[in-house]
């Protein structure tokens, strides 16, 4: 039997198609394409000569933190530091005349519209038990009077009296009530709301002078090439504080203004709702009790109503 004799130096079978996939790649001048690997049994995939695929870098969450709360740290220790410098009067600050003697006029007004609040709920609240003593009074003179025959009219006038004083206190209670709801409103809503912004205010015009503290120092340093980076980076932040804090002090000096005229509106509304109560209050009891006073004189003044004493009697 004769054997098979091993091919030297020729091609098998199975190395022929990788050869013929080889020869497909192109070479062109200038131009390198390198035909990628293919796994047994996956089809070739083709790919652009001269294109390359590159991947965009992605923010790293931890260094955008870790930033944050630098800028942070840099800026509380410039505004700790400006406010500190003030109050040991230091440091100079940027102040706003006009502004600053509205905002000093609006917390003045706060100030005393808590206190008339808080006088009015007093108010409001004796009247309220007041109201109370007076209709259990009304209700004892009325029993009195059906309990005592001789003194009939006369108990019967005072629970009149009394009772209708309860009413009317009652009347009078609610309208105080609705004074001092609306006080509260302008005073711990209205008003707030715009000490709030004031506090804002106050807090973005010491983070721009801290900023601009930093700048007059670094403009009288000297001038390099060390100093000129932070010179221009100081500026940056410099004219960004100075927009913020210009933005805010503008939204404020508006929300003032506006406060203003809204509270010459409310307050003069109100004060005269206060008023015409308490003129109808005092109006309706004086011509009630009137009344009757004109209704006990008229019982003194008939003789037939008195009984004869028993020594009279007998």
């Amino acid at each position: 039997m004769m054997e098979e004799a091993e091919p030297r130096g020729g091609v098998t079978e199975e190395e022929t198609p990788r050869r013929e996939a080889n020869n497909n790649c192109n070479h062109t001048d200038g131009d390198v394409t390198s035909c990628p690997a293919e796994a047994p049994g996956l089809p070739a995939t083709s790919q652009k000569p001269g294109l390359v695929v590159v991947q965009g870098n992605t923010k790293n969450p931890a260094s955008e933190k870790l930033e944050m709360v630098r800028k942070w740290s840099i800026t509380t220790y410039k505004c700790t530091r400006q406010a500190l410098s003030e109050k040991l009067g230091r440091g100079s600050r940027t102040v706003d005349l006009d502004l600053e003697r509205r905002l000093e006029l609006l917390k003045d007004d706060r100030r005393r519209y808590e206190g008339v609040t808080k006088l009015a709920q007093m108010l409001a609240n004796q009247l309220a038990q007041f109201s109370v003593t007076q209709k259990t009074l009304g209700d004892a003179f009325a029993e009195l009077s059906l309990k005592t025959p001789t003194l009939h009219v006369e108990f019967s006038v005072n629970a009149d009296a009394q009772k209708f004083l309860s009413k009317s206190s009652e009347t009078l209670t609610a309208s105080v009530n609705s004074f001092t709801s609306d006080m509260n409103t302008l005073v711990n809503k209205t008003m707030e709301d715009t000490m709030l912004n004031a506090k804002k205010y106050e807090a973005a015009r010491i983070e721009y002078d801290a900023y601009r503290v930093d700048l007059e120092e670094l403009n009288l340093g000297p001038r390099d090439a060390i100093t000129l980076p932070k010179l221009e980076l100081a500026q940056k932040d410099f004219q960004s504080q100075k927009d913020g804090y210009q933005r805010i002090r503008e939204d404020l000096s508006v929300k003032v203004k506006l406060l203003e005229e809204n509270k010459v509106k409310v307050l003069h509304k109100h004060l005269w709702l206060l008023h015409s109560s308490v003129a109808a209050h005092s109006l309706s009891c004086h011509s009630f009790l009137q009344q009757n006073i004109r209704r006990v004189a008229d019982h003194q003044n008939n003789p037939a109503v008195d009984a004869p004493s028993w020594l009279e009697e007998s």
